[in-house]
C-alpha cells in the first residue's frame, strides 16, 4: 500500500509540475504560429491563451479562416499576419520582438504534393529555410517544428519534404552561432480528427452516401489525439537543449477497421 501511495504521489507531482510549467513557460511571451489557422493551429492557441502569453502572432495565408478565428477566440492578445513561408520578408517582419516560434505551416497533402513537387518544396524546405534564417536575425529564443512520421524512409514527396524539414531544423543548431536560440523538432503520426485526416473523410463520405476511398484496408496509420499532439509540444519546448527530435510511442490501427468503427458509430 505504502508503494502505490508513493507512485501515486511520484505520479501527481509530475502532473503538477507539468501543470505548473505550461501555465508559467508562456509568461510575458510573444508566440508565433506559422500555418495558425490549421486545426493544431487552432488548439495550440486555445490552450497558450489559457495561459499569462503578452501576444499570439497567427501567420498564415488564408485570410477567410483569420477572419472566423478571431470572430471565435476574441481576444486581445491575439494578432493575425497574411503571409506565407515562401516569404521571407514578410517572415522577418512578422518575427520581430518573438519569443517562441512554433512552425506548423506546411503542404501535407500527400496526392497534391505528388502532382505539385516543386510547390511541396517550396513551402515545406524553402519556407522552412526561411523561418530558420528569419528566426536568427530575430533572436528568436525557441522554435518548434511540427514532424511526420512520414519523414521516415520516406516514399512519397511529401514524407521526403518533411525529412528535409527535420534536417534543416536540426543542422541549425550546428549554425546558429552565437545566437542563444533552440531549435527542436516534434514528429508523429495523424491527429484524430484534425482537418484532411482519414476520420472526417470517411465521416463525410458516409453521410452524403459516396463510396469510401480506401486504397488497402491493411494499411496502419499511427494515431495521436489533440490533447496529446498538444502535451508532447508543451513537453518538447520544456524539456529541450536544441537538435532533438521528440517521437512519442503511438498506437497503430487498421484504415479498414476505422472505416468499419466509424460505420457502427453512425
Amino acid at each position: 500500500m505504502l508503494l502505490i501511495n508513493k507512485r501515486c504521489i511520484s505520479k501527481l507531482s509530475k502532473v503538477i509540475v507539468e501543470y505548473f510549467f505550461i501555465n508559467h513557460m508562456f509568461d510575458g511571451k510573444v508566440v508565433l504560429i506559422t500555418g495558425g489557422t490549421g486545426s493544431l493551429g487552432k488548439a495550440l492557441t486555445k490552450k497558450i491563451l489559457e495561459t499569462n502569453v503578452s501576444a499570439i502572432r497567427i501567420f498564415s495565408r488564408d485570410e477567410w479562416k483569420q477572419v472566423q478565428m478571431e470572430s471565435e477566440l476574441q481576444d486581445k492578445r491575439l494578432r493575425f499576419f497574411i503571409g506565407d513561408v515562401r516569404d521571407k520578408e514578410r517572415l522577418t517582419r512578422a518575427l520581430e520582438n518573438v519569443d517562441i516560434v512554433i512552425h506548423a505551416a506546411a503542404l501535407k497533402q500527400m496526392p497534391v504534393a505528388e502532382y505539385n513537387p516543386f510547390e511541396a518544396v517550396k513551402t515545406n524546405v524553402i519556407g522552412t529555410q526561411n523561418l530558420i534564417e528569419s528566426c536568427l536575425d530575430n533572436n528568436v529564443e525557441t522554435v518548434l517544428a511540427i514532424g511526420t512520421d512520414k519523414a521516415v524512409s520516406p516514399i512519397n514527396t511529401y514524407g521526403a519534404t518533411k525529412l528535409l524539414m527535420e534536417r534543416l531544423f536540426v543542422s541549425a543548431n550546428f549554425y546558429k552561432g552565437k545566437h542563444k536560440i533552440k531549435f527542436v523538432c516534434v514528429r508523429y503520426g495523424n491527429v484524430m480528427g484534425s482537418r484532411g485526416s482519414v476520420i472526417p473523410v470517411f465521416v463525410n463520405q458516409i453521410k452524403v452516401g459516396k463510396k469510401i476511398t480506401i486504397t488497402d484496408p491493411n494499411m496502419t496509420r499511427f494515431n495521436i489525439t489533440m490533447k496529446e499532439a498538444l502535451d508532447l509540444i508543451f513537453r518538447a519546448l520544456k524539456n529541450s537543449k536544441g537538435g532533438e527530435v521528440f517521437i512519442p510511442k503511438l498506437k497503430a490501427y487498421k484504415v479498414g477497421d476505422i472505416k468499419d468503427a466509424i460505420i457502427e458509430t453512425l
